[in-house]
């Protein structure tokens, strides 16, 4: 049996690096022009092979950026949602959370914007789609469930709810390319108001 070692500190670091050199590429030059020759000159890198050492190629690169955002809006998210002690507080804070997020981190939803509009996977299809990842919409599902069990909201198909709060979240950085300006903090505020009428029981 072959064991396979853990990166070293330095190999993770290098990394990290490059990931984020990708990230404020993409976000500054768009996706197709962010080569290999582009991000490592952001990362400081004497050498594209330095980028080919840690990674299989454009594709793996990629899906790492996507990973690594996606992480730190979980870690952003978590800590809010969990400090709910109802149903109705939990989705409040995950639509005005996830709003706060895109709006003070705009290079890295740039980023992702660029991913999803321009990148494409071997099939030639979108490869990386917030919304139809079923882990993000099995959390939303539950939560919803939580407050039709406490008689806090009405009853509902809770997939096609929660597909509706994600694509209305995932929508705002789209919004945010055409006008830059928008007032994120009356979009959060809409929204919640939107989905509070759309899910109470009226009891």
């Amino acid at each position: 049996m072959q064991v396979t070692k853990p990166p070293s500190l330095a190999a993770t670091a290098r990394r990290a690096q490059i990931v984020e050199a990708a990230i404020e590429t993409i976000a500054d030059l768009g996706y197709g022009q962010a080569s290999f020759a582009r991000i490592a000159e952001r990362a400081g890198l004497s050498s594209t092979r330095l980028i080919s050492y840690h990674f299989q190629g454009k594709n793996e690169l990629i899906a790492q950026v996507v990973a690594e955002v996606h992480r730190e809006i979980g870690a952003f998210m978590s800590e809010r949602v969990r400090a709910e002690s109802t149903a109705g507080g939990a989705i409040r804070a995950y639509i005005a959370g996830n709003v706060e997020f895109i709006a003070t981190h705009r290079a890295r939803m740039r980023a992702l914007y660029e991913i999803f509009v321009n990148h494409r996977g071997e099939d030639g299809a979108r490869s990386h789609d917030a919304a139809t990842d079923l882990s993000t919409l099995s959390h939303l599902e539950e939560i919803l469930r939580w407050g039709q069990r406490e008689g806090e909201f009405r009853a509902f198909e809770p997939r096609v709810v929660a597909m509706s709060i994600q694509r209305s979240v995932d929508g705002l950085p789209f919004l945010l390319e055409a006008d830059p300006d928008v007032d994120t903090a009356l979009y959060a505020a809409e929204l919640v108001t939107v989905f509070d009428l759309a899910t109470r029981s009226g009891r």
